[in-house]
């Protein structure tokens, strides 16, 4: 399942991706005078103009932007992992050259490594997998490594349901141990992200 907290995430990236992408695609000149705004100057500062190169990074950023709004309205967290791992990629690479051309003024500097260290940021932490919890049904109790199986009589498992942490708890991983009676028997767990 697509989280609310990943769906935000992956918004943050795709706001970044179009203002950083629109710009510098459909507007080179004015992108490599003003970026990013503020009164600011970081592009102008490390060498000539290049509309070709220019256009690309905005290029490269739209479909960054398109990757991060098809993760948005993706039922699972993959696709938006997959972007994750896009966004971290590039932004270490981007924010590794800037770390050693550390140029302008201390607000530039700052603003630059700043804003590159966030950008960074929200591709690593959508790269990292989803939490889960995996739901037993009422009547199955988990053991300590996480695997569902009925719940002896009278136990603590009985009669309410339980949550174990991992992914590795009841349903995907977990075989019946009575054959095809059993297999009918047991109901699958569903694992939620956190």
């Amino acid at each position: 399942m697509n989280s609310t907290p990943r769906r935000i995430l992956l918004a943050a990236t795709a706001i970044l991706g179009a203002y950083v992408g629109l710009w510098a695609a459909f507007f080179p000149g004015s992108f490599y005078d003003d970026f990013p705004g503020l009164g600011l100057t970081w592009i102008s500062a490390d060498g000539p103009f290049n509309e070709h190169l220019i256009r690309d990074v905005g290029g490269l950023y739209l479909g960054l932007t398109a990757a991060s709004v098809a993760a948005i309205v993706a039922r699972t967290a993959a696709p938006g992992r997959v972007v994750g791992l896009g966004w971290a990629v590039f932004g270490a690479i981007h924010y590794g050259y800037h770390l050693l051309h550390l140029e302008g003024s201390t607000v530039d500097v700052v603003g630059n490594v700043v804003s590159l260290g966030i950008s960074l940021a929200l591709g690593v932490l959508l790269a990292l997998p989803a939490r889960t919890l995996a739901v037993t049904p009422v009547g199955e109790s988990v053991d300590a490594g996480g695997a569902a199986g009925a719940a002896p009589a009278g136990s603590a498992g009985s009669g309410a349901g339980r949550i174990a942490d991992g992914a590795d708890a009841a349903g995907g991983g977990a075989e019946a141990d009575a054959g095809d009676a059993a297999d009918e028997t047991r109901a699958t767990s569903a694992e939620v992200e956190r």
